[in-house]
């Protein structure tokens, strides 16, 4: 695809490992790092080309920055570089996540413990109501989402699956925009031609270019619990789940909390609250789900699933970027998955806001997460940072 000159494996692997390091702020700011290092100063790749690759990422559920990292690994160093570039990107959040899991099974039922906990989910659920008010303008491209986004709230809240309101809002969109095409393609037969002082000119008044938008405890082991099956839920998950990592909490809420009670409510939150603390992608929760539901053996499998069809993805649609981007078929269908997206995190976060905020000081730290959040928007990890030190003071005076 591209035409700069191709480097190592090694080479991709030592800078996405240093990046996995680095990569707080969420996949916008991954994506943001990439392009500055990797195509304005590398050169790996241009920006015509990032943007396609970024078109991509769109079309295929994962996560958006570690997909974005396969596809310049392999940009560099071919497919060996596609599964060393993603290899290396999680590892440091998945290694990270993992030791807080251990820590938090450790210490999690001691008083210091269960304040850090108090403490931060506030300032969690403050980032992820952020995190839906800001992908609204990219979710809401017009009449025909605003609508599909309450009909797909109201029919989530009725208890309805994740995914088939996501692919049923993605192919309600598509139909919609065919059928749109088409009577207008009939209504402009019916037309007589007018007068034109420009020629050439192609674009009728119902032609529109459709952008894709970036969507962007306890004791350790649950009883009865089969690796077999845990691996095969988070694979689930991992090929279905489009939109933004935070509509992960929908897709956990429903198999882990509702269906079969290997975590709780508020564990949830924390292992949500674990995979935005460190940096890299937020699937990385995943590893701390898995442990906390059948330890060692539960991270590993856990992490395997989510992540394993991200990589069989990108390998199968790399070869395809320059057409699959531009294709007048996708654009609309991932319209409306974006909008079904933005529903269930609004869902979701209506949920965790019932259950988090039961008293005066986690509604006071949760108020003061937005006005930091609202002035000065800081990286994440200080907020998480903050609620740690808030929880701890709540431990020792309480």
């Amino acid at each position: 695809m591209t035409t700069t000159v191709r480097g190592s494996v090694a080479e991709v692997s030592w800078y996405f490992l240093r990046l996995g390091v680095i990569a707080f702020g969420g996949p916008a700011a991954h994506i943001a790092i990439m392009r500055r290092e990797l195509a304005r100063e590398r050169h790996w790749t241009t920006d015509q080309e990032l943007v396609d690759m970024l078109g991509v990422t769109n079309l295929i559920p994962g996560p958006n920055s570690t997909e974005m990292a396969m596809h310049l690994g392999a940009t560099r160093a071919g497919w060996r570089g596609l599964w060393a570039a993603g290899f290396c990107f999680i590892l440091p959040a998945t290694a990270l996540t993992i030791a807080l899991a251990w820590a938090y099974v450790r210490y999690g039922a001691t008083p210091a413990g269960a304040g850090i906990i108090l403490g931060v989910q506030p300032f969690m659920l403050a980032i992820i109501a952020q995190a839906v008010w800001g992908l609204r303008t990219a979710a809401l491209k017009g009449v025909e989402t605003f609508v599909l986004v309450f009909v797909v709230a109201f029919a989530a809240a009725a208890g309805v699956g994740e995914v088939p309101l996501i692919f049923g809002a993605g192919f309600a969109m598509l139909a919609m925009h065919t059928a749109v095409r088409l009577l207008t393609a009939q209504s402009r037969k019916n037309l007589q031609p007018l007068p034109n002082p420009r020629k050439g000119g192609k674009k009728g008044p119902f032609r529109r270019n459709f952008a894709v938008a970036p969507v962007a405890l306890a004791a350790s082991g649950t009883p009865g619990v089969s690796a077999w099956e845990l691996f095969l839920v988070f694979l689930k998950i991992g090929a279905l789940l489009y939109g933004s990592g935070y509509v992960l909490l929908s897709f956990m809420q429903t198999e882990f909390v509702d269906h079969r009670g290997w975590l709780t409510q508020a564990q949830l939150v924390d292992a949500i609250s674990a995979g935005q603390f460190t940096p890299g992608p937020v699937f990385s929760t995943a590893g701390f789900a898995g442990y906390v539901i059948d330890g060692w053996r539960g991270a590993v499998v856990a992490t395997l699933g989510i992540f394993l069809p991200s990589f069989v993805f990108v390998t199968a649609t790399h070869p395809l970027v320059p057409r699959l981007r531009r294709s007048p078929w996708a654009a609309p269908f991932l319209d409306g998955v974006n909008a079904a997206a933005l529903a269930l995190m609004a869902v979701v976060t209506l949920r965790l806001a019932f259950e988090v905020l039961d008293g005066w000081y986690t509604a006071g730290l949760f108020a003061a997460a937005v006005a930091v959040l609202l002035r000065l928007n800081p990286n994440s990890a200080w907020l998480v940072i903050a609620g740690v030190g808030a929880g701890l003071l709540h431990a020792v005076f309480a």
